[in-house]
């Protein structure tokens, strides 16, 4: 403990070099912590919203830009397809289950979704207070949407035309809060569910001139996407090729669409990596000459030390324990920083509100961050321990 305290006030003797020192460490680290947690952060929130659902299918466009819209709601999707198109389509012997998804309204940027119960089913959400809905235009909110906006059961509120903000209210359609779920970490809590219908119902009443209106509108009703899960899993190999080839609409694998994504963000965070390597690097170099020249300006201090019967192992780990400071420090203050800087990725992006980046979590895989800082602080260490271990006491008084 006594040599702690040495290494301690020996540290901050020269406060502007140490504080540099932990500061060019700290910031190596937090790149590391902010990999680490947008690495982690988005293989959960993958493996959360694409569990169960084995292709979606929609209007012809981008196939990410389907995944990303219709599963993580993250995106705008590239149209409509016919919803007669659809049901032939569920009548597929290798469709299992399928789950239409609809989109086109929100309220205060969170999104309207008429789908089916299947949908609260498929992430096994759980209500926490009300019922699901019975009847078009009831609505059941997602936990982060019941707790950001204040809605009570009973409440009514009009969606918004689009799915962002500015849209023109359709103030004649209420939609009324029939039950809140229990927040489940998955999509659903940033999500207003109702009946696919309540979306027809929306927009046919404000289009729709009389009765004929309506029952053309009936018969050309459209959804923006389908979630399908197959029957057997050699169905991948066949099904999204017939639905390409033989359909007007296209199939989108989301485990395939998302290796493309990380695959695109990997080549950024190499970059990042690289980045953090150096800082790395350029933290050791310098914790090595700032330890390295403490040895020669220290002579008179370490001479005392060995004088009073200080082994030279003790005056070594004098140096060392000096090392150990400057790397637990730079641990704490590189984790702050990466939870910062993750954070406000999040808020930036404005995925914060979509549970894929964002808030503070601590994974498993951050244990790697002080390990580091240890190795590299101790690592540059070695060196100049090794020089004072090895000092005789005549030569430390002789000022060599």
């Amino acid at each position: 403990m006594k040599t702690l305290s040495f290494a301690w006030h020996y540290l901050w003797s020269r406060p502007l070099g140490a504080a540099l020192n932990v500061l060019l460490l700290a910031l190596g680290l937090a790149s590391i912590t902010f990999l680490l947690l947008v690495a982690h952060q988005l293989g959960r929130a993958f493996d959360r919203d694409l569990a169960g659902i084995d292709v979606v299918v929609g209007a012809k466009g981008s196939p990410m830009q389907l995944i990303l819209s219709g599963v993580l709601h993250i995106d705008v999707p590239p149209g409509n397809v016919p919803l007669a198109a659809v049901r032939e389509l569920e009548k597929h012997p290798m469709v299992a289950s399928l789950i239409p998804i609809s989109l086109g309204d929100n309220f205060q940027s969170y999104r309207i979704v008429g789908t089916s119960t299947a949908y609260i089913d498929l992430y096994h959400a759980q209500m926490a207070r009300g019922q699901r809905w019975t009847q078009p235009m009831q609505v059941v909110l997602g936990a982060t949407v019941a707790r950001k906006l204040g809605l009570q059961l009973g409440q009514t509120f009009v969606g918004a035309h689009g799915l962002g903000a500015g849209g023109h209210l359709h103030g004649d359609s209420a939609y009324a809060v029939v039950g809140i779920l229990q927040p489940s970490g998955s999509v659903l809590d940033r999500l207003i569910l109702t009946d696919a219908a309540s979306v027809w119902k929306v927009h046919e009443d404000y289009t729709a001139q009389d009765d004929e209106d309506r029952a053309a509108m009936a018969e050309e009703r459209e959804i923006t996407l389908a979630l399908v899960r197959y029957t057997t899993p050699m169905a991948a190999l066949t099904f999204p090729r017939f639905v390409n080839t033989s359909t007007e609409m296209q199939a989108a694998a989301p485990a395939l669409e998302v290796t493309r994504l990380l695959h695109m963000l990997g080549l950024g965070t190499d970059v990042l990596r690289a980045f953090a390597a150096v800082l790395l690097l350029t933290a050791g170099l310098s914790v090595f000459i700032a330890l390295w020249s403490a040895v020669r300006e220290r002579q008179a201090d370490l001479a005392l030390l060995r004088m009073l019967g200080a082994p030279p192992a003790r005056v070594a780990a004098l140096l060392l324990s000096e090392a150990l400071w400057l790397g637990l420090l730079a641990a704490v203050l590189g984790l702050l920083l990466g939870q910062i800087m993750t954070t406000a990725l999040g808020w930036f992006l404005q995925l914060d509100t979509s549970l894929l980046v964002g808030g503070w979590v601590w994974p498993l895989e951050l244990a790697w961050v002080p390990l580091v800082a240890l190795a590299v602080s101790l690592g540059a260490a070695l060196l100049p321990a090794w020089g004072a271990y090895r000092v005789s006491v005549l030569e430390l008084l002789q000022g060599r």
